[in-house]
């Protein structure tokens, strides 16, 4: 879960990922990621042979803390040094059964994978997505029948968490995403707490917001 911000196709944003990539572990995101992972199967149930997507999977962190309740995966990040360090994880074992993917829905021109998924997980990306209604899109292309979409991200804040000069979303408003995703042709839409992330000038609530496909 790559975030206190989140590579984006903009080269700015990426590298400063690629800087950070081989120190991003730290404590607080590794509990944190933990939290996300139990919250979404909690509200899927996955199993062995459920097939994950995560975008902006950033160093894997939720992937990782999925395990074994999960099935293979293909995690998606457009930094090269996110993908490096989650291909350390691969060489050393905490990620098994994974492909690491360099994919940017935003663009026009983006190949989407042939397979379909059971479960497409997206943590703290959004926010920082400009063209929202494609990449929500692509996700419901994405999507096996009976499957769900999670997003995970932050409610609208008053931009302190990134700051002057940020471009992306400060939060969403929930029943705003939910509208947004049910535009994008996916079903109901249930959006819950889903902890807090905690930084020195104060604590940033978070939602998961439970899309189904309308297939199901």
């Amino acid at each position: 879960m790559a975030d206190e911000s989140h590579p984006h196709h903009d080269g700015t944003y990426v590298a400063d990922f690629d800087s950070k990539a081989a120190t991003w572990d730290d404590p607080a995101k590794i509990a944190r990621s933990r939290e996300v992972a139990d919250a979404i199967v909690a509200a899927t149930r996955p199993g062995p042979a459920t097939t994950l997507l995560e975008y902006g999977a950033g160093t894997g962190l939720v992937t990782e803390a999925l395990g074994s309740r999960i099935g293979p995966a293909v995690l998606v990040d457009t930094s090269a040094g996110m993908r490096d360090a989650m291909a350390a994880k691969v060489a050393d074992g905490r990620l098994v059964d994974v492909r690491i993917v360099d994919l940017d829905l935003e663009r026009p021109d983006a190949v989407l994978p042939d397979e379909r998924f059971d479960v497409i997980i997206t943590v703290l990306t959004l926010h920082h997505v400009t063209e929202l209604d494609r990449v929500l899109g692509r996700f419901r292309d994405l999507l096996a029948p009976e499957g769900h979409l999670c997003i995970v991200d932050l409610d609208a804040e008053d931009g302190s968490f990134h700051g002057d000069g940020f471009t992306g979303h400060h939060g969403f408003e929930r029943d705003a995403l939910a509208e947004r995703v049910r535009a994008a042709g996916f079903g109901a839409v249930e959006v819950s707490d889903c902890g807090q992330l905690v930084r020195d000038d104060g604590e940033y609530p978070m939602f998961l917001a439970l899309a189904a496909d309308p297939r199901g």
